[in-house]
């Protein structure tokens, strides 16, 4: 397949996605997104051992394109629910995949690019990684991410992530256990290649049968807090906070919310 917003490598026994849209940090757009989630499908049913994310230039992801959320205001509410679920499909189709999954996180992991970094296996970041769930400085809610978040970190801790809107670096992330190894910029690659040598060591059919347990096990769980999470998302967009926010943050100024 022919992608625009993305490149697809292989160096056995890993494959290598990287969102490539440098100029806008990665920002993703409703494209990116398909296209990732049919590249992701794509190694599955191709047999892939092992599944790399990262970021074409100076980041990884800067979350969604905001340009894309502010032109989508004008949208009916179906169309709403439709991008809310999919996003709710990439989170879910890179959670649910059956080979062991990397990011490999050099820069700014920002919103949604923070949770495509948190959801892999396994996520390696330089130490001037940034991390962090900007969503309510634009009046929006970090709404899908905040599922895998709690699963990932706990509730009270997520409650500090998420309500804060706060950055924090890859030395916060790794204490938090959102990152598995901080590792130096030019050692990165590196490290990926070996962990997924460690990887395609073991048992592909173990491996696959290992994601599929640890996944049914968190199912009922994420299936109701997926749907409610697809509400409040949709919901957020016809907020007049949501409204100030991104108009504020395009034309860099500070936002006035409504009393």
């Amino acid at each position: 397949m022919n992608y625009t917003t993305i490149t697809v490598a292989d160096q056995p026994p890993l494959r290598i996605i990287t969102l490539n849209r440098p100029e806008r940090r990665n920002a993703m757009t409703p494209a990116m997104q398909q296209e990732l989630i049919a590249a992701m499908e794509e190694a599955a049913a191709g047999g892939c051992r092992v599944l790399a994310l990262t970021g074409a230039g100076n980041a990884f992801c800067a979350g969604l394109d905001l340009e894309s959320l502010q032109s989508m205001q004008s949208k009916p509410a179906s169309e709403h629910r439709a991008d809310a679920e999919r996003i709710a499909r990439l989170f879910r189709t890179l959670y649910e995949l059956p080979m062991p999954t990397i990011a490999a996180v050099h820069g700014p992991a920002i919103a949604g690019g923070t949770g495509l970094a948190m959801i892999c296996d396994f996520t390696l970041a330089t130490p001037t990684a940034k991390f962090g769930f900007t969503e309510a400085r634009i009046g929006f809610v970090p709404a899908l991410v905040s599922a895998f978040l709690a699963l990932e970190i706990g509730d009270k801790r997520s409650r500090d992530l998420l309500l804060t809107a706060r950055l924090f670096d890859a030395a916060e992330a790794h204490q938090l256990g959102l990152v598995n190894e901080v590792v130096p910029p030019d050692q990165l690659a590196a490290h990926v290649q070996a962990l997924a040598q460690l990887l395609a060591a073991n048992s592909p059919q173990s491996l696959t049968a290992t994601k599929r347990l640890m996944a049914a096990q968190h199912k009922p769980f994420l299936d109701a807090a997926i749907d409610l999470a697809m509400q409040a998302n949709a919901q957020a967009r016809d907020t007049a906070d949501f409204r100030e926010g991104i108009a504020a943050f395009l034309e860099k100024r500070n936002p006035v919310w409504a009393k």
